[in-house]
């Protein structure tokens, strides 16, 4: 019996004597003087009698208990409740139960998103993507290429560089992840592939429409652990595959010319919520097959220790020198974000920048056509830096920056698509021979409107050098009547107009959804 209950059912009874000694004490008295009170009935009556504290206490005590069941909750129905779990199961099947790197990411480089997805059901998350660009480059070329760029390709035109779809998938630890992409990067990522050329089937065709397809299972332990296999996104560079992600349209050099994709496996062990490592074992660089008969092996450590700080580290080893299998490749990306101002409902909203440097180099035995090659001969070295100022509650972004390399030997430096050159097939007209020495440099600016976490409206410019003839110039890089022969060869009494420096202008519609 509860307190309150138990000092109800004392004061009642309290009352109750009360109520029964002053009774017998008034019948006495009316015995007593019955003659006497008779008159005086008649001519005065009684006076009100006064409530003792006891009363008022009684009375006061019953208020609050009215008061107590009138706000009593309602019973909840066994419908309701049987919803309700039903709901937490469904929780607990359709994402892991812990999520890791969970603080708001969207000031890093590579990972602007909406705040809340927007197409999501039971255990599907689904994703549409479209990027949509002018590009004018002052070169003006005649056929309307731009080269030395994986993400910009026609001049003078509205293009779509990229429209997908696909989602996420999770239930009950089993998870996959499909993303394809029609538009330009279906032609131009598979081209940058020269894996693709060994052996029989198509694999550029095979691939050409899925820029990511991957699939796995999620252990919960410690803060989670993911094994997968398929085409996942690479990050070597720090710049998102995907442009909306970015700060930026065109990246520099050391995000341009690395890897946006690799085709494995690969764990991601999430040591707790702030602390990724993921091993890889993948066919090789940026590559839907092997180059030679040995996989590439790679690692890449994201921390978080703040949510205004991350620092990432990719490193990797391979034998991507198709036919070479004596040559080795080593390469690390190493990145630091930092955003150093914070204050999303300001006119002065957020203060941010990043660094990104890459250093690699190939060694080992080589063949009659590819002589044997050192690190101190064969490197790549470079940077790029940026730094990114958002206004007005975060709807208009601004970023400026850029970076360098240097790469003797060009072996990542992206081969011109001079009379349909690609990464196989080479060109004359631009060698990759040991020795022959790349440097180039760039800077850009970026403004953004952000009216949503959903679109952006970018414009851009971008200036770019080399120490070589690289860039496409006003006579482009395509043979008039078109490509002749094979893909990269000499043509007699013509030469493609290359240049050592363009300036271009980008504007873009892009969408995530």
């Amino acid at each position: 019996m509860s307190p309150l209950v138990r000092s109800l059912g004392a004061l009642a009874f309290s009352q109750a004597l009360c109520v029964s000694f002053v009774g017998v004490a008034a019948a006495q008295s009316a015995d007593g003087a019955a003659g006497d009170a008779s008159d005086a009935s008649a001519t005065r009556s009684e006076p009100a009698r006064e409530e003792s504290d006891v009363e008022r206490r009684l009375r006061a005590l019953e208020g609050e208990l009215r008061a107590l069941r009138a706000t009593r909750p309602a019973p909840v129905s066994p419908a309701a409740l049987a919803a309700t779990s039903q709901e937490r199961s469904n929780a607990r099947d359709f994402a892991p139960a812990v999520t890791p790197f969970a603080f708001d990411q969207s000031w890093a480089p590579g990972a602007y998103a909406p705040a809340t997805p927007s197409l999501s059901a039971g255990p599907f998350t689904g994703e549409i993507r479209l990027d949509a660009p002018f590009h004018y480059s002052f070169a003006n070329p005649a056929d309307n290429t731009i080269s030395g760029s994986s993400e910009v390709f026609r001049h003078g035109e509205l293009q779509v560089t990229q429209i997908g779809a696909g989602g996420d998938f999770y239930f009950k630890g089993v998870h996959a992840r499909l993303m394809t992409q029609f538009g330009m990067y279906s032609q131009t990522t598979p081209r940058n592939d020269a894996s693709a050329s060994r052996g029989q089937w198509s694999l550029d065709d095979a691939y050409r429409y899925i820029s990511e397809a991957y699939a796995g299972y999620h252990v919960d332990a410690l803060a989670g652990i993911n094994i997968q296999a398929g085409i996942f996104m690479s990050y070597v560079g720090l710049w998102s595959y995907y442009n909306f992600d970015n700060w930026t349209y065109q990246p520099s050099y050391v995000s341009s010319n690395t890897p946006w994709f690799f085709n494995g496996v690969r764990v991601q062990v999430f040591v707790n919520d702030r602390l990724k490592i993921e091993p890889w074992i993948v066919n090789g660089w940026q590559a839907y097959g092997r180059f030679n008969n040995a996989p590439g092996v790679g690692l890449q450590v994201r921390w978080a220790p703040t949510d205004s700080l991350i620092l990432l580290g990719n490193q990797y080893v391979g034998a991507d020198t198709l036919g070479v299998p004596g040559r080795i490749r080593v390469h690390t990306d190493d990145s630091v974000m930092a955003r150093f101002y914070n204050n999303p409902e300001g006119a002065l909203s957020r203060i941010a920048a990043s660094l990104t440097v890459d250093a690699g180099c190939e060694f080992g035995d080589g063949t009659a056509s590819a002589p044997a090659v050192s690190c101190g001969e064969q490197f790549f070295l470079g940077f790029m830096a940026y730094v990114r100022v958002n206004f007005y509650r975060n709807m208009f972004g601004l970023t400026v920056g850029g970076g360098a390399i240097t790469n003797p030997g060009r072996y990542l430096v992206l081969v011109p698509p001079i009379n349909g050159a690609t990464a196989f097939s080479g060109t004359p007209y631009f060698t990759a021979n040991k020795g022959d020495r790349f440097e180039a440099w760039d800077v850009q600016s970026t403004v953004d409107f952000m009216p949503t976490r959903n679109i952006t409206f970018r414009l851009e410019f971008v200036h770019r050098a080399a120490n070589v003839p690289y860039f496409a110039g006003p006579g482009g890089v395509t043979p008039p009547g078109g490509n002749q022969g094979t893909p990269g060869s000499m043509l007699t009494g013509w030469a493609p107009d290359l240049v050592p420096v363009e300036d271009r202008i980008t504007a873009a519609l892009l969408v995530r959804l």
